[in-house]
């Protein structure tokens, strides 16, 4: 018996029932699908190859990358989508799965400096006492105690200060700003303490946009980590592709300019009070960028720049911003020896003036422009057209496994999508359904006679056919919507068909509070109906009967007019290719997917799901994204419906 084989067979020993997994893990179950996943990864790690595995909800790939992982002796760096499943797997998957294998290897999370308390901007905040409003200021006292206590400086820790709090940009540190070594309180640095555990632990978790970064800016800590890591392993892999572009692109906000203005300020008051032109110099900068603005209508806005630039008084704003800012910078170059802060200050000053001019002079021509409004400001984006290259380039720098995972990275079984989107040509792929009896546990439903998308009345005959949906199920219903103009106008009519049909069931409404509240709320009512947009597609599991109705509005294809898009677009047509076949319908089924994948989250999970758009049934590519969708047993009759969930009532 070969080495390879024995090894195969002591893994898949570890997750039987008589196994350490089934011994120290409360509630855990053989399958068969996650033993294959955990030996590909294993063989995938041995000897440095790139794996892409779909493992469809229920394979249990968290174990199943892990246990292969923590076995395998070298350094491993695990990379997650959200900050909520990097904390998971920090304080629970991992300490389990190491207990149980009893493995004597040391983990370490490491996130972007903007989660850790920085001493030099707290004692900052302290002794300029300016605060947006009084809970700011009840904060920073909390926040100065956590500090003086804590051993790592992390502010998810801290509770008792909402994560979303306008004090934290005030007491955390950007890679802007940071004084590095020349800081005072260097020493006690709880970045450099995360970033020094990291680089002597065995297993590093990180998140992506903490990894793409850090490839790019060499900031976060992971440009040291990579060298002597043996295997990365991505989860949540399927955002790769967006988080990546982000950060290969070139971009460039007037909130930076107006964090400047802020720091220039702070210093002129604790450091340069007799620099009157410093002063001076803040208010035209400020000026200047909120003149900027305006010359933008609304927000949410996503422009290309040949749309940008015609705009009436485009040309002027951007111009006196780049004067004001110059003006500024020329002030704090004079200050400069005085203070690394003001030093600091003057190089964000120079490097600022850079990206702008690069922006105006578009000189890479893989690079899309395009303008972002928010309600107090504007991004500028320079993104890529493919991150394919400059991607490749980080998997082929030295030999290393690359693991990409996700429960959602396929078209029916065919990952040539995501593989030419990150330059994984050379990659192994595994696909694994889902262990869950989907045609005993859910039904798909795509109701007859609905209109075209595109129609003025289809918003109204979506709500017009869930709500005889919702009425079978009791309730227990998430609405996703393709947009948030969609979310408000339905939940606003299933609202006053509630009233008018004597339907008592909670409605709730994303944004009315966080996701984790809404959840909460969600969850504690057991017969609620939850109407929600992006946030709700992916990242959530709500498990038993309180979710039962997953009802979807429209297939999630891209806003054609996004400026990003609408260039990729071009570019495959251009190159002979069909771009709505080999980009559109992918990224429309990978995002359906995750949507689908809310409903069924265990073995005794029973539900609806409801496709509300007719080109399911009636456009031939129909047929290719539902049969990308687990096994449902399928209807287009209300009646079926609700003779399923009659089956199911008590």
């Amino acid at each position: 018996m070969s080495e390879s084989t024995n090894q195969s067979t002591s893994l898949s020993q570890l997750f039987t029932p008589q196994g350490p997994l089934a011994s120290a893990i409360k509630g855990y179950s053989e399958r068969t699908e996650q033993v294959r996943m955990a030996e590909a990864i294993a063989d995938a790690i041995a000897h440095n190859k790139q794996l892409v595995a779909e493992a469809g909800t229920g394979t249990g790939k968290t174990f199943a990358y892990l246990v292969p992982a923590l076995l395998s002796g070298g350094k491993v760096i695990i990379s997650t989508g959200t900050k909520t499943l990097q904390d998971q797997l920090f304080n629970r998957d991992l300490p389990n799965v190491r207990d149980a294998l009893k493995v004597p290897v040391t983990v370490s999370m490491l996130k972007g400096r903007a989660n850790y308390v920085c001493h030099y901007h707290l004692a900052r905040a302290e002794q300029d006492g300016r605060f947006a409003s009084r809970e700011d200021a009840k904060y920073v006292h909390l926040i100065k105690s956590f500090a003086e206590h804590s051993k790592t400086g992390d502010k998810s820790e801290l509770v008792e200060v909402p994560e979303n709090a306008m004090v934290w940009a005030n007491v955390t540190s950007t890679r802007e700003n940071c004084l590095g070594q020349d800081c005072t309180h260097y020493k006690d640095c709880f970045v450099m303490e995360a970033r020094k555990k990291a680089l002597a632990a065995d297993v590093v978790v990180v998140n992506h946009h903490l990894f793409f970064a850090d490839v790019m800016l060499r900031d976060e800590g992971v440009a040291e980590l990579l060298p002597s890591a043996n295997t990365v392993i991505f989860d949540e892999a399927h955002q790769l592709p967006e988080v990546a572009g982000l950060f290969f692109g070139e971009d460039v906000s007037t909130n930076q300019l107006l964090e400047l203005c802020r720091d220039s300020t702070s210093a002129y008051l604790t450091l340069a009070k007799d620099c009157i032109a410093l002063s001076e110099a803040v208010p035209p900068l400020e000026k200047a960028v909120k003149d900027f603005r305006l010359i933008f209508a609304y927000e949410g806005a996503r422009m290309p720049v040949q749309k940008t630039l015609v705009l009436k008084g485009f040309e002027e704003a951007y111009s006196e911003m780049q004067t004001q800012l110059a003006a500024l910078t020329k002030v704090l170059e004079s200050q400069a020896a005085r203070d690394p802060m003001l030093e600091k200050c003057w190089q964000r000053g120079e490097e600022l003036l850079i990206q702008l001019r690069r922006w105006q002079k578009a000189e890479n021509s893989n690079l899309v422009r395009w303008v972002e409004v928010f309600t107090q400001s504007v991004q500028l984006h320079a993104t890529p057209l493919s991150v394919a290259d400059t991607f490749g380039k980080q998997l082929n720098a030295e030999p290393r496994a690359w693991i990409f995972t996700s429960a959602t990275l396929a078209v029916k079984s065919d990952f040539s999508h995501y593989q030419a989107q990150m330059g994984l040509s050379q990659a192994e792929t595994l696909y694994l359904q889902s262990p869950f009896d989907y045609e005993q546990q859910a039904l798909l439903y795509a109701p007859a006679n609905m209109p075209d998308p595109n129609s003025p009345n289809y918003i109204e005959a979506v709500a017009e056919a869930a709500l005889p949906v919702i009425q079978a199920s009791q309730g227990r219903a998430f609405v996703l919507c393709t947009s948030l103009r969609a979310m408000r106008e339905i939940h606003a009519l299933l609202k006053e068909s509630f009233a008018n049909n004597g339907m008592e069931y909670p409605l709730l409404l994303q944004g009315d509070s966080t996701r984790t509240e809404l959840l909460d709320r969600f969850r504690a009512h057991g017969n609620a109906v939850l109407v929600g947009s992006q946030s709700f597609w992916e990242g959530v599991d709500v498990r038993g009967e309180a979710l039962s109705v997953v009802i979807i509005d429209k297939l999630p294809f891209a806003p054609p007019d996004d400026p990003v898009l609408s260039a990729r677009i071009d570019k495959l047509n251009t190159e002979g290719k069909n771009a709505f076949m080999e980009y559109q319908l992918p990224y429309s089924v990978i995002t359906l997917k995750q949507g689908a994948g809310r409903l069924i989250r265990d073995e005794t999970d029973r539900g609806v799901l409801m496709i509300c758009d007719p080109r399911l049934i009636t456009k031939s590519y129909g047929k290719r994204i539902w049969q990308s969708l687990p096994p449902f047993k399928r209807t287009k009759e209300l009646a079926d419906v609700e003779a399923f969930f009659s089956e199911a009532m008590p």
